[in-house]
């Protein structure tokens, strides 16, 4: 059992039959009261970030999540499969479960999965992904004298903003976390 008090950003815990990690933790303590443990935490199942209220000395079950390294291999219709590296075995995991990370993923390439108890909970993408860019619009000459920004097609149907000097065929690194435009790969 984990203490509440001893709640950390990144710590695991099931509660009322979900699976939560913790983002962070804000402790009161008033003169006449007991200690309130405010934590911020996102449910692993759902992915919802709310905040639960603990009363001080309370306590939870640990959750030990295991993470194993899957390669992407194809989409087979209503789900994409993976293929655990080391031990070469394939899973499913439903399109609806990966709808925030379809939009990064290429064929062969390397994710953690995400698991408790056998039940796979998602999938963990790198910081950032280098992808190709499939068609933007031409730059208007005379637009680039600011940091003018445009459309931009990716090789996996993403949309985002790029600036002006981006080309169709260029490799370039976006943000995994707000899918916004990082570098060129």
């Amino acid at each position: 059992m984990i203490i509440v008090n001893d709640l950390r950003p990144g710590i695991t815990f099931e509660y009322e039959g979900n699976i939560f990690t913790v983002l962070d933790t804000q402790h009161n303590k008033t003169a006449m009261r007991g200690m309130i443990i405010k934590a911020k935490v996102k449910n692993l199942r759902s992915g919802v970030i709310n905040e639960l209220s603990f009363t001080g000395g309370d306590k939870v079950e640990p959750a030990h999540i295991d993470k194993s390294e899957m390669q992407y291999l194809y989409d087979s219709g209503d789900a994409l499969v993976f293929m655990n590296t080391s031990t070469y075995d394939q899973i499913e995991i439903q399109k609806s479960a990966l709808e925030a990370e379809i939009s990064f993923l290429k064929p062969n390439d390397n994710v953690n999965v995400v698991s408790y108890e056998g039940e796979i909970l998602g999938v963990v993408l790198p910081d950032k992904v280098s992808l190709q860019v499939t068609s933007t619009e031409p730059a208007v000459k005379g637009d680039t004298a600011t940091s003018a920004m445009k459309n931009a097609v990716l090789e996996t149907g993403l949309e985002i903003k790029v600036p002006m000097f981006i080309e169709e065929g260029e490799m370039i690194v976006v943000n995994t976390s707000d899918g916004k435009y990082a570098g060129r790969a």
